[in-house]
């Protein structure tokens, strides 16, 4: 039998190599007999390695069937490395570039996820000029302008990372400032948003899977380490967090939960497979933000609402391997 064959793409030029290792090491572990994987690693720089040496993509694209791209972050989620296996040509999972760099902009997914009708939080995206001014006065006149658009609290976000990378609460200007400075060394770009109180749920949505165009899995329950108002980089890996899956939500909450994330799956033009979080108010259900490209290790969001469903993770990988070789 000839087997397809795999390169699995990991590691990467992002603040989010560590967690790409492990979803790439995850999914080379459970991908199924009938494919042959590669591990392609790509280092900080960029530099792409097949079976340890250097080797320009357009020799590796020669030896495999599809790319399974297990990268998180800048670079693997942002549209860049899905324009470069556009221009070779090649199948690969995940969505394509155009989405791909709109889900990784949080502040134009927002504009997007607004005029699909879905709510999200009051926010605004503060740049770091260089106008001549001392980085504490920008700083300061930032906070400001911010105080006096939004309520307290907030949460700091860089605009363009993934996993919670850079992710402050802040209660008062002062804090505001500080959060506001730690961001900027992440990001040039970082969106600033009103911090809503409720319950959190994360949602995955799988493509062309049982019967369905976009098929909602179990949403799952996030309850945060005591005394911390948001999940942050720490939190989603020190194993600290409690995840409930499937989560403690009636009927109706978990029903506009599923067609919530297939909303925001189609608002974006993702394909194959994505992730989306929630914040459950007492005014309504608000979407946070939506993933293109989850995390997949043996410990991830995604592969333990599939558990839940009866889908045993090298049959995902055996489907999203399929839509990716059947162009869909």
């Amino acid at each position: 039998m000839v087997r397809a064959r795999v390169g699995v793409l990991r590691g990467g030029m992002s603040h989010e190599y560590e967690v790409s290792l492990a979803t790439g090491g995850s999914v080379l572990k459970h991908l199924p007999a009938v494919y042959r994987g590669h591990d392609i690693l790509i280092d900080r720089q960029g530099v792409w390695y097949w079976n340890g040496l250097p080797t320009p993509p357009v020799q590796i694209a020669r030896q495999v069937d599809v790319f399974f791209n297990a990268l998180h972050g800048e670079y693997g989620e942002d549209g860049r490395v899905q324009q470069l296996l556009d221009n070779l040509a090649v199948a690969y999972t995940g969505s394509r570039t155009a989405p791909s760099a709109l889900g990784m902009n949080k502040a134009m997914a927002k504009d997007i996820f607004r005029r699909a009708g879905l709510r999200v939080p009051p926010g605004m995206v503060v740049r770091k000029e260089n106008n001549g001014q001392e980085r504490e006065e920008a700083v300061r006149i930032v906070a400001r302008e911010v105080f006096q658009t939004i309520s307290p609290p907030w949460v700091v976000k860089p605009n363009d990372r993934g996993s919670s990378v850079g992710l402050f609460f802040a209660r008062s200007v002062g804090e505001l400032a500080q959060a506001i400075m730690m961001a900027w060394e992440i990001s040039p770009a970082i969106l600033v948003e009103h911090y809503l109180r409720g319950r959190e749920a994360t949602c995955g949505v799988v493509d062309e899977f049982r019967g369905a165009e976009n098929y909602a899995l179990p949403p799952i329950e996030i309850r945060h380490p005591a005394g911390k108002p948001v999940w942050d980089y720490q939190d989603k890996y020190s194993g600290e967090t409690e995840e409930i899956c499937p989560g403690n939500f009636k009927a109706e909450e978990k029903r506009e939960i599923e067609n919530l994330a297939v909303a925001a799956h189609r608002a974006l033009g993702l394909r194959h497979y994505s992730r989306s979080d929630f914040i459950l108010t007492p005014h309504g259900i608000y979407l946070l933000e939506t993933n293109s490209l989850p995390g997949l290790t043996d410990e991830s969001l995604l592969p333990k609402a599939l558990k839940v469903v009866g889908c045993p993770y090298p049959n995902f990988l055996d489907h999203v391997i399929g839509l990716a070789m059947r162009g869909q």
